[in-house]
């Protein structure tokens, strides 16, 4: 898609009902079904919010940005997300945490990106985090400053996502799973599952 088609598109996205947890459970893992409104609420779970950043590349085709999370001894360690993080005392609100975050881990001010829609908070049960998702877009490529927590910068052809030919499903082992069966998308030969796979569903039901 080319980028000039991507922004003609905004009004329908921004306008267009939300696919909420009906289109966040096409990707979820049976783990985060089991929690209900009510059992989310009685965890307390802390706030965090994440950037889904669209921007044209060289031949003005429209990409969305992933990272892939440098390795640590945590809950997360080496997954594929969006820039983002959990809320600080300085935040205003959940979109100035998911700006401040984008800046601190690729080098992206705010002056730079345009936020247009806000998605649906996405609950993540190893870590008891409910993440605030927003899009946002530049209309020049970015030159991405990863720091320390990032380990590869993921440049995603939009198209990519929408192809179902990127839907696929794979055995995880983690920490807190067990070989489990998790729904997932192929996208730059890197899996993505989890909170950010339930994030790219609804985007995806949002712009097709």
């Amino acid at each position: 898609m080319k980028f000039n088609d991507f922004l003609d598109h905004l009004t329908h996205i921004k306008n267009k009902e939300l696919g909420g947890l009906d289109a966040q459970f096409k990707l979820a893992p049976a783990l985060r079904k089991k929690y209900s409104e009510s059992m989310i609420r009685s965890k307390s779970p802390r706030r965090a919010a994440v950037l889904a950043l669209f921007y044209p590349d060289e031949t003005q085709t429209t990409r969305f940005l992933l990272t892939e999370r440098a390795s640590y001894k945590g809950t997360h360690s080496a997954q594929v997300s969006f820039p983002g993080g959990k809320t600080d005392l300085t935040d205003i609100d959940l979109q100035a945490t998911a700006l401040r975050e984008t800046d601190e881990e690729v080098g992206l001010v705010p002056s730079e990106i345009t936020v247009f829609r806000q998605l649906t908070d996405t609950y993540i049960p190893p870590s008891n985090f409910l993440v605030a998702p927003f899009m946002g877009y530049c209309t020049n490529k970015p030159s991405f400053v990863p720091n320390e927590e990032v380990a590869n910068i993921i440049e995603v052809p939009l198209l990519d996502l929408l192809d179902d030919q990127s839907l696929t499903s794979m055995t995880m082992q983690t920490s807190y799973m067990d070989k489990i069966e998790v729904p997932c998308f192929k996208l730059n030969d890197y899996i993505v599952w989890g909170a950010t796979a339930m994030m790219l569903a609804e985007i995806k039901d949002l712009i097709k």
